[in-house]
């Protein structure tokens, strides 16, 4: 099965951008470090997220900074921004007509799959970047209390 880590990513690059704004440390290569990826799949996502109005960036200048505050982004509006209008999980189409359950497994999961979908939603959208940020830096304190100075803020 193929699963998507794009949405950790993302996050993974708000909460970078957040907590080292103000910083040398905003390059696409930097961040790409942090996420362990390549610098052309942070500017990829990065480019979703201008587009979708969740950060600014400036052209020849590695300083993106949150459209809003962390608090106001939702895993919804993060999720959006990636993967668009695309359902969490989806109907196999190609299933055999001729057969009781291929006929008629596509109409009886649609149902549920869009309570789901509805469901996740409703969550996503109570989610909110500050949450992952807090804890971010709680861990970091816990882990490493010579990072106070980054992350305090945060707590």
């Amino acid at each position: 099965m193929k699963y998507s880590i794009q949405m950790s990513d993302t996050i993974h690059i708000l909460a970078y951008i957040e907590i080292f704004k103000d910083t040398n440390f905003l390059s696409s290569e930097m961040i790409a470090k942090s996420v362990e990826t390549n610098a052309a799949n942070v500017r990829k996502i990065m480019s979703s997220l201008k587009k979708e109005g969740l950060i600014h960036t400036q052209v020849g200048k590695p300083n993106p900074t949150l459209a809003k505050e962390p608090s106001s982004i939702t895993f919804l509006e993060i999720y959006r921004s990636i993967e668009g209008n695309t359902k969490l999980i989806q109907v196999d189409e190609k299933t055999n007509p001729n057969c009781v359950v291929g006929a008629n497994i596509q109409t009886a999961l649609s149902k549920e799959y869009d309570l789901l979908q509805k469901k996740v939603e409703e969550q996503m959208d109570q989610i909110t970047l500050d949450t992952v940020i807090h804890d971010i830096s709680a861990l970091e304190m816990a882990k490493r209390p010579e990072n106070k100075a980054i992350v305090e803020r945060y707590l």
